[in-house]
């Protein structure tokens, strides 16, 4: 008889779980903008800063396709000039200045600066283009004693996460 008892609880908690149980789990933010945006197109950036390495304004054009497409329910559109969303960028500034100076004006810390400018553009069905404008001014603090051209990789890498946050939050929050 007891054991009849238990059987009936725990098909009654299973049911009773299995009805709140979620059915499915995403990440990817899909509610916070508009439901006719589907894909976007991202020119690749202009580099207007004279000390960014060469490589720059492409690695940062495929880190922005890669964070908005992983955080996002954008998807990449390969025709250029088309989708939803229309994303152009400039790089302004690349510089590497002395900061926390100590006595005998020797810095102890030098900070990567890097600053960017967007435009974006929203083109929906039956309305006229929108534009949003976009300025992200990231840095990234290191060691004085550090060789610039070792950390440099990693510096960029931290810095080009913020400028991707910077702009997926645009896309989420300014429409």
């Amino acid at each position: 008889m007891r054991f009849l008892i238990l059987v009936v609880l725990n098909i009654g908690l299973l049911v009773s779980l299995n009805s709140c149980w979620p059915t499915s789990v995403s990440f990817i933010d899909k509610g916070s903008m508009p439901e006719d945006w589907h894909f976007f197109s991202l020119k690749t950036m202009e580099n207007n800063a004279p000390n960014a390495p060469l490589s720059y304004s492409a690695n940062l054009s495929e880190a922005i396709k890669d964070g908005v497409q992983n955080n996002t329910k954008l998807k990449i559109n390969t025709i250029p000039n088309s989708g939803e969303v229309q994303i152009e960028g400039m790089i302004t500034n690349y510089s590497v200045s002395p900061i926390a100076l100590q006595a005998g004006d020797v810095a102890a810390k030098n900070r990567l600066t890097i600053s960017t400018n967007f435009t974006i553009y929203i083109k929906v069905l039956n309305k006229e283009v929108e534009e949003m404008k976009l300025s992200s001014s990231r840095f990234f603090d290191f060691d004085s004693n550090s060789e610039f051209t070792s950390v440099e990789a990693s510096l960029i890498e931290e810095i080009n996460k913020q400028i991707v946050q910077d702009v997926i939050n645009k896309l989420l929050s300014n429409w």
